[in-house]
């Protein structure tokens, strides 16, 4: 399984890169339709800028742009995502809450639906939102949402959803997000600001600096294949420079993770194996080594740190729980050795050295102690602000790294309601709930409205929600415990659901609209979401199939049924907005980048601006601390929070600590009935669940049409498992199937089920066996602690056995069992 020079230059197909790139990019349509029937058409995804030849009204084929010299293999599956067989193809109602009007359905998720036309679904969703406003409030619908949407900013459904609700009335929205919530929620606090979004210290610069990365639950090869706008993969270009310094022994990489990963297949890099969940007892014992052993940088830290003294004496044993965070103490928990936690405290100042944490480490029971951990680590080293040193929390995403060019990306589609305009519905009283609530405690409203909740230094009273609003999202993949998703959704009365793929989350709403996909639309779109690297037109390729609509058109529709249609559109199509859009930024770079007339620059597809200017991260932190203050309360680095300590919490004080999971494999708690710890991280062949459904795609991993599990081949063999079997894995919250395939990659009692898959159980019952493999099934829905409120999807324990008689077929996919 080891990834090559070769193969990773290898691009999206089995001949080199330059072998796939399309025509010139400026070339004319008719020049480019010369080689081959068709027309040449330039767009954009998450997984990169493409050519897409269409012909006869169809998407023939599609090439990467040729400025992209590291194409991820998943441009191969966005044919199958337009002509998937889940399209949703015609407006659709839930067949009981239509004609048995039974609000709270013990059916609901039985797939069971009545196909309508667009004005019948349109004035009941216009319906339902006149009922629930006159008859609860403001504090009974909820349209906040979280999601990677399609791309393009003028097409962005989250936007034109928000909109168009704000137009009609008040509702409950969300704060944080799924992907980063701990993290986004204490490092400011720590460091400032949020960390996990800022641009990251330039690739040129740590490839120049660094004698050591640390990738921390970091697999940057995996996760860059994608990016939040159209994805350039420059990044893959510095990691070229990486594989080949490493190879060398220029710079020394380490991965801590109970997974040798992607990167660490690629880089052939040194592995520090440590037990899932223990990161932060790992890191207390490097910081008993660093302190005792006098390496830290005592003038760093009375210099840019507070609190250093009180979190010491916690170190020390002299606080708290009295124990002392000894190597040994932390080996104990942790699985590394004793002597392996002190050589890794000594590389830690053997040069400059570049920590890179992932995500995957704040998705925890406690999720916020690794996050500060990290900090405090990087601070003891005294290289924050160094280029090549210190620390980032977002390497891995969207080519943060990629030195930016100054680009001012263009704006979107308007999420609020203009200046001077008001709903038609003005009522403000929530009823003594919260109108805004933490992103991954709305199950929780449902199952028990009006509870109070502690989150991030208030009181958060449930409301309880009658009706939710999705457009282009899907709750039903990324938030956890299936089976408490389900009998959580038979206390709401309606749900709308807005997207182009029947998804697990429309299987369980009452009213779906069809949408259509990014590529049935014109738009235009930032290339490099931190690079700046240009400005992409995403042409339209085809019309929108079947009955879909744009976003714009169906919510255009909806407020017309109000009398804020022109509110909601400024009086202008499509076309009018992309143009509006184009010269705004335009105006905005002015004097910067050369940016022709809309006109031109429609035709010609694309405007590269070159490459930026490297760049460290805290550099003028570490240059003048007074003047260059930190977003933190006192300016500095927090290694002590007053602010968190004063919250009273008991799961998040005033310093970083270890808590003991509720569950934890390798001895700790849960683990004597369910011994193997489940990772369900981010996949290798979708964005999420965006490309689950395209089906050519989704064959080309899928173990007897199975998603896989990634089984270490001892434990393997300990249960008569072997490569491809169906295996059955289950624990207290749930069961589902999985296709088995063995790496020893995966230390032993460590499984992955990579998140995304979509859900697809055997019925609509409570606990029902899910027939695809979705690891959401199993995980547990608890917050991180009293402070972010944040996913936890990571402290999960499982089981599994080799399944046992006729296979069932997988029902995730396909579209609803339509009903005369």
């Amino acid at each position: 399984m080891a990834i090559t020079r070769r193969s990773f230059l290898k691009g999206v197909a089995t001949t080199s890169a330059a072998s796939v790139i399309g025509p010139s990019l400026l070339a004319s349509a008719s020049a480019s339709a010369a080689e081959t029937d068709g027309t040449w058409k330039v767009s954009g995804s998450h997984w990169g800028a493409f050519r897409a030849r269409v012909y006869a009204g169809k998407v023939q084929e599609i090439k990467p742009l040729e400025i992209d010299q590291h194409p991820t293999e998943m441009l191969k599956g966005i044919k199958g995502i337009i002509y998937s067989p889940s399209r949703v193809r015609y407006p659709m109602v839930r067949l009981d809450w239509l004609k048995k009007h039974k609000y709270s359905a013990d059916t609901r998720g039985n797939n069971r639906f009545i196909r309508v036309t667009w004005d019948e679904a349109l004035d009941l969703v216009y319906r339902e939102l006149e009922r629930v406003q006159k008859d609860y409030g403001p504090w009974a619908l909820h349209t906040g949402q979280t999601g990677w949407r399609q791309t393009g900013q003028f097409h962005s459904c989250t936007n034109h959803m928000q909109r168009a609700m704000a137009l009609h009335g008040y509702s409950v929205k969300k704060i944080g997000d799924y992907s980063t919530g701990a993290g986004q929620t204490i490092m400011p606090y720590v460091l400032g600001s949020t960390e996990v979004y800022a641009q990251g210290t330039s690739w040129e610069l740590i490839l120049e600096n660094s004698d050591n990365i640390v990738l921390w639950g970091n697999d940057p090869v995996k996760n860059l294949q994608v990016g939040w706008t159209c994805e350039t993969h420059e990044s893959f270009a510095y990691l070229e420079q990486l594989k080949e310094k490493v190879a060398k022994k220029e710079i020394n990489v380490v991965s801590v993770d109970p997974v040798q990963n992607k990167t660490g297949r690629y880089l052939e890099n040194e592995q520090m194996y440590i037990n899932p969940q223990t990161d932060v007892a790992f890191m207390l014992g490097v910081a008993h080594v660093l302190y005792n052993e006098g390496l830290y940088d005592k003038k760093f830290i009375d210099t840019y740190c507070l609190g250093f003294e009180d979190f010491i004496k916690y170190v020390q044993g002299e606080t708290k729980d009295k124990v002392e965070k000894t190597p040994e103490w932390a080996s104990a928990i942790c699985g590394a050795s004793a002597d392996s936690i002190r050589d890794f405290a000594k590389m830690l100042v053997n040069g400059r050295t570049q920590i890179l944490v992932g995500w995957s480490i704040q998705r925890q029971e406690h999720g916020e102690q690794p996050y500060w951990m990290c900090a405090v680590i990087a601070a003891m080293v005294g290289q924050i602000g160094l280029p090549g040193g210190g620390i980032s929390y977002g390497h891995h995403y969207s080519g943060i790294g990629v030195s930016s060019t100054g680009f001012a990306a263009p704006g979107s589609f308007p999420l609020n309601i203009d200046q001077g305009q008001s709903p038609k519905h003005t009522n403000t009283d929530y009823n003594g709930y919260s109108r805004v609530i933490p992103v991954a405690r709305w199950v929780d409203s449902l199952l028990e409205p009006g509870k109070k909740i502690k989150a991030n230094g208030s009181t958060v009273t449930l409301p309880d929600i009658k009706m939710m609003v999705f457009s282009g999202n899907n709750p039903w993949h990324h938030h956890q415990d299936r089976n408490k998703m389900r009998k959580a959704f038979k206390s709401l009365q309606t749900v709308v659901a807005v997207d182009f793929a029947w998804t697990a989350t429309c299987r369980h709403s009452d009213i779906v609209l069809p949408a259509c996909t990014q590529w049935e639309r014109n738009d235009i779109d930032g290339y490099g979401a931190y690079s700046g690297r240009g400005l992409i037109a995403m042409h339209k390729l085809v019309d929108p199939l079947f009955q879909s609509k744009t976003d714009f058109e169906i919510m255009s529709s909806l407020t017309k049924r109000w009398g804020r249609y022109d509110d909601y559109t400024r009086g202008m199509d499509e076309m009018q907005w992309v143009k509006s859009l184009y010269d705004d930024c335009r105006a905005s770079n002015e004097g910067k980048f050369e940016m022709p007339e809309f006109a031109e620059f429609w035709e010609k597809g694309f405007l590269d601006f070159g490459k930026g200017q490297p760049w460290t991260r805290h550099a003028s932190f570490r240059e003048d601390p007074e003047i260059n203050a930190l977003g933190t309360p006192s300016g500095f680095i927090e290694i002590t929070s007053r602010t968190v300590g004063n919250m009273g919490y008991e799961h998040c004080q005033e310093h970083p600590m270890w808590f003991e999971k509720s569950e934890r494999s390798h001895g700790g708690p849960g683990s004597e009935k369910h011994p193997y710890w489940l990772q369900s991280c981010h996949p290798d062949k979708r964005l999420h669940s965006q490309m689950c459904e395209s089906e050519e795609w989704r064959a080309t991993y899928a173990v007897q049409g199975r998603e896989p599990i990634y089984i270490n081949p001892t434990d393997a063999k300990k249960k008569g498992i072997k490569n491809g079997d169906v295996v059955r894995v289950f624990n207290d919250r749930g069961q589902l199937l999985a296709g088995a395939v063995l790496m020893d990659s995966y230390a032993s009692g460590v499984v992955r089920i990579e998140e995304g898959a979509w859900y697809g159980p055997i019925n609509e019952k409570v606990g029902a066996l899910d027939t695809y493999g979705d690891p959401n099934t199993l995980t547990q829905d608890i917050g991180t602690s009293e402070l972010a409120q944040a996913t936890s999807a990571n402290t999960c324990l499982v089981n599994f056995e080799k399944f046992q008689g006729k296979l069932p077929p997988v029902t995730s996919f396909g579209g609803p069992i339509e009903v005369a």
